[in-house]
């Protein structure tokens, strides 16, 4: 019977607490509901306009210099006039700085200030910029208006410029704000709307650290946002500076010498990789992307039918023409197809069955041996070696020489080219692959493709006897190269032809400059027009240290448009840097 008592006693005393820890949690939640979703906006206005202001501070970014530490990309001060978003909601207010913004001749409508607001809008105690890139006179006058509305606050901020301008245009890259896109993207949450970033080349590829560590203001403020005393403030940290292989002299000389021609120039150390030159002609101006221009002039520039904004040198791929028949021998020579006494006769055609290819010396060579076919750049030799060498031997060599892939340059955007084979046609055209195929790649022609930088880097590891090098453009930057399985006797062959393209061949133009060059000249058939011009050496010949690569869209002849040019950039380099 007590039992009984005890037991019920117990069960409703549970209930009570039961009940009220179920009427204390269903208090709890409606006045969460009530303050946090329906008086939500008033107490954040009454937080966010009566006490704390954040103010984000962005770094000056890294500075960048060429190897002589001439200034590549420095950062220069300016104004940012700013606002608080809670301070900007209503029409009056937007038309109060729309006004102010116009008496000054700074063209900004209300309904511009309203995108800006929504677009960088993160949180209503963080300023956001409604007008950028103001000079110290253009705020002085907007803070002397007498209208001036306590809403607005000038705030100094930092502006990339790029005093090499063009000269460094595809190299440097350009700055500019970040987009949606790229602001969903980013993996730590660094970036805001509004902020300033990497859009391409070195500026891109080193963002994380060229763009320094973000600093914070907070103050407190009264009801009318007037300030009353500093709660806390993390300065920013400028990011690192860099350093490039680049020399601006040399690029200079480079933009001369493309002066008027749409192609590509560029200069690497045959030991190191590093890029001394690196010039797509044409060019454009980095610095207005950077400050900002208008769709019209972002249109003018990408519509351009010369392309200025295209990266000739590491993203643009060319069939490469007759520059590629080093690779092309070395892959004869390393599989025995021939050897040094080896030779072929050139009546100025041959015949692979119904088809027949053409040498470009229409009357033939005579007879060739590999030397003087890379000397006379005999399309017949290299025709039939490559015939008995057969496409996935070539194709095999052509990898060992990093054709089809990456250089590796620290630059985004590197294209890798193309270096098709068996597979590849079967997929893109449901062919077969045919001997004429192989024929036509031996010349490199047909469907391969390689970019000026691919070429260079293929000549630098001829000119120090073996080891193909991964171009840098950042000085600090650690050389990296991997050894080609090719013997020194192979390689020494080769270079002897390449060697008397220059003093007996079809390359005797790039050797008036005072100067011994090895080298190879190619024309290219181009399916828009007119051939290109290749031009593709090392200097000095007996002791290389530079190696340079020529492309000219549509110029015609390697050898009367191309090896002219490299001869004298290569002169130029070994007399300006003794």
């Amino acid at each position: 019977m007590y039992k009984t008592l005890d037991h019920f006693d117990v069960d409703h005393r549970l209930i009570y607490v039961r009940n009220i820890f179920i009427f204390s949690l269903s208090f709890l939640i409606v006045g969460l509901v009530y303050f946090q979703l329906i008086k939500a906006d008033e107490y954040v206005n009454l937080a966010s306009n009566n006490r704390l202001r954040m103010i984000r501070l962005l770094p000056p970014r890294g500075n960048v210099y060429d190897a002589g530490g001439v200034p590549l990309a420095v950062n220069v001060r300016t104004f940012d006039m700013k606002a608080y978003p809670m301070d900007l909601r209503y029409d009056e207010d937007f038309n109060e700085a729309a006004g102010l913004f116009a008496r000054h001749g700074i063209p900004m409508t209300s309904q511009d200030l309203r995108t800006s607001v929504e677009k960088q809008y993160v949180a209503p105690y963080r300023a956001i910029s409604v007008a950028i890139n103001l000079t110290l006179a253009q705020v002085s006058d907007l803070v002397m208006d007498p209208e001036f509305p306590s809403s607005l606050f000038p705030s100094p901020v930092w502006r990339r410029i790029y005093p090499g301008g063009a000269l460094v245009a595809h190299v440097m890259g350009y700055v500019g704000e970040i987009t949606r896109d790229e602001l969903e993207d980013q993996r730590d949450l660094y970036y805001q709307a509004g902020d300033i970033v990497g859009k391409s080349g070195i500026e891109s590829m080193y963002e994380e650290d060229l763009r320094g560590v973000v600093g914070d203001q907070v103050v407190e403020v009264d009801s009318r946002g007037r300030r009353l005393r500093d709660v806390n403030y993390n300065d920013p940290q400028k990011g690192s500076d860099i350093r490039l292989t680049l020399d601006l002299a040399a690029q200079r000389e480079a933009s001369r010498l493309m002066d008027g021609r749409r192609g590509a120039m560029v200069v690497m150390d045959v030991n190191d990789g590093s890029v001394l030159v690196f010039f797509s002609s044409p060019t454009y101006d980095p610095n207005p992307l950077t400050w900002g221009i208008s769709n019209k002039e972002w249109s003018a520039l990408t519509d351009d039918p010369d392309r200025p904004m295209m990266n000739r040198v590491s993203g643009g791929a060319y069939p490469p023409g007759s520059v590629f028949k080093v690779v092309t021998a070395a892959g004869i020579l390393m599989e025995n197809v021939a050897n040094s006494r080896s030779t072929v006769y050139c009546p100025g055609s041959f015949e692979l069955g119904p088809q027949t290819f053409r040498c470009w010396r229409r009357s033939g060579h005579g007879t060739e041996d590999i030397v003087g076919a890379l000397r006379d750049s005999c399309d017949v030799f290299f025709y039939q070696m490559s015939v008995r060498l057969g496409v996935d031997k070539l194709i095999e060599w052509s990898h060992e020489f990093g054709v089809g892939e990456r250089t590796g340059i620290d630059l985004p955007g590197e294209s890798r080219g193309n270096l098709a084979g068996r597979e590849w046609k079967r997929a893109r055209f449901k062919e077969s692959w045919y001997q004429g195929d192989t024929v036509n790649y031996a010349i490199g022609q047909g469907f391969l493709l390689m970019t000026p930088l691919q070429l260079a880097r293929v000549y630098a590891a001829f000119a120090n006897g073996g080891r193909l090098v991964t171009p840098r453009l950042n000085a600090n930057k650690k050389p990296e190269w991997r050894g080609l399985k090719i013997s020194r006797a192979n390689m020494d062959m080769i270079k002897r032809g390449i060697r008397d393209v220059v003093t007996r061949g079809t390359g005797r133009s790039a050797g008036s400059y005072g100067i011994e060059i090895a080298g190879k000249t190619g024309t290219a058939q181009n399916s828009q027009g007119e051939d290109h011009a290749w031009f593709v050496g090392y200097a000095p010949a007996d002791n290389p240290k530079y190696v340079a690569a020529v492309l000219v869209e549509g110029g015609g002849s390697g050898a009367s448009v191309g090896s002219p040019l490299v001869a004298q950039m290569l002169a130029y380099l070994l007399g300006h840097n003794k």
